[in-house]
């Protein structure tokens, strides 16, 4: 009996809105759920792993793997290339494996573009505002900097109908549980396609000037 392949999850989200400690509950209550492995030419930092945390490679060694088409997607932070490796995930899930990718919108759209079948979800604050205020809270960031996250927050909900789901994350419980149940069953509350979740999302736009 061959054994069924595994789904890809693609996760996005701007800056603030809750993206990896989703993630994180999601692979709590999901523990044979595997992450990809990036590939990154930035120099590894102290505690950080090779082959665990991050493939560290060489700008040379990222542009070949590139030209070779060994990326679902790739992108330059910062002076620095980061990518997901096809063959990785392409293996967990021929493995039966479900895989979840954390990456940005960009980055979703390329994967869309090679990986058609995989499930996409955009998680949302509650509101412009509301991001600004867990922004502020994190206490990490210059003025100039939360206003640069703000302003390329609105630019990155701007993109939610290219997803298939959008979880808005008001109550952290709430969107754990509404998460894990599009991950599941792929419910019909959060898909983009649903005109409730439309104009919610509309309204969240409207209210905060987008």
């Amino acid at each position: 009996m061959t054994e069924q392949k595994g789904k890809l999850f693609v996760l996005s989200a701007p800056s603030g809105a809750g993206k990896t400690t989703l993630a994180k509950r999601v692979m709590e209550i999901h523990p044979d759920l595997r992450v990809a492995t990036s590939y990154t030419t930035r120099e590894k930092r102290s505690g950080e792993i090779q082959d665990v945390d991050y493939f560290f490679v060489d700008h040379e060694e990222f542009e070949t793997l590139l030209v070779a088409g060994e990326f679902l997607e790739h992108a330059e932070v910062f002076g620095n290339f980061y990518g997901t490796g096809r063959r990785q995930v392409e293996t967990l899930r021929e493995a039966g494996h479900n895989v979840l990718l954390e990456i940005d919108w960009q980055g979703a759209r390329q994967v869309r573009d090679k990986q058609p079948d995989c499930c996409s979800i955009l998680i949302l604050p509650p509101s412009i505002a509301a991001l600004e205020e867990r922004l502020r809270l994190r206490e990490t960031d210059s003025e100039d900097v939360i206003r640069h996250r703000l302003s390329e927050a609105v630019d990155d909900i701007s993109h939610w109908k290219e997803f298939d789901h959008v979880v808005i994350n008001d109550d952290l419980e709430l969107a754990i549980a509404t998460l894990n149940d599009v991950m599941i069953h792929d419910g019909d509350d959060t898909k983009t396609t649903n005109p409730d979740l439309r104009r919610k999302v509309d309204a969240l736009l409207a209210r905060d000037g987008g």
